[in-house]
C-alpha cells in the first residue's frame, strides 16, 4: 500500500539499488547519504560509469588507502631515525627563546596599553561644556 503512495521516480530508485548492493553498504558505511545517491542517480541516469564502478571503486579506493597508509607510517619512522637527538634540542631552545623574545615584546606592548588607559582615565576637560542658564 505505501509502494503505491510513492513517486514513481522513487519507485524506480528502489528497484534500481535492489540490484546495486554495494550502493546500500556506502550508505550504511556512511560515505554517502540516500538523498545523494537520489539526486546522482535522478540527474545522471543509471547509465552513468559511476554506477558501474560504485562497487570495484570502493574497493579499489581502500587498496589505494591501505597501501599508502604503511608507506607513509615508514617515512614517519625514517625521517624519525635519521633525526639527532642533539640538534632537535638545540632547534627546540631556539624556538623557545623566539618565542620568549615575541611574548617579551608583546607584554611591553600591552604594558604601554595599560598605562595609557590609566592615564586616560583622568578625563580630560569635555571640548563642548554646557552650562545651565
Amino acid at each position: 500500500m505505501a509502494k503505491n503512495n510513492l513517486h514513481p521516480s522513487v519507485q524506480q530508485f528502489k528497484e534500481f539499488v535492489k540490484n546495486k548492493p554495494e550502493l546500500v553498504r556506502e550508505v550504511r558505511a556512511g560515505k554517502v547519504t540516500w538523498q545523494e545517491l537520489f539526486e546522482d542517480w535522478y540527474l545522471l541516469g543509471e547509465d552513468d560509469p559511476r554506477w558501474k564502478s560504485a562497487g570495484e571503486g570502493s574497493s579499489a579506493g581502500k587498496s589505494k588507502d591501505d597501501e599508502k597508509k604503511p608507506d607513509w607510517i615508514s617515512k614517519v619512522m625514517k625521517a624519525v631515525q635519521n633525526m639527532d637527538p642533539n640538534q632537535v634540542q638545540g632547534q627546540i631552545q631556539n624556538i623557545n627563546q623566539a618565542l620568549g623574545a615575541v611574548q617579551g615584546v608583546l607584554s611591553q606592548f600591552q604594558g604601554s596599553q595599560q598605562q595609557k588607559q590609566s592615564s586616560g582615565n583622568t578625563s580630560p576637560p569635555h571640548p563642548f561644556q554646557f552650562r545651565k542658564d
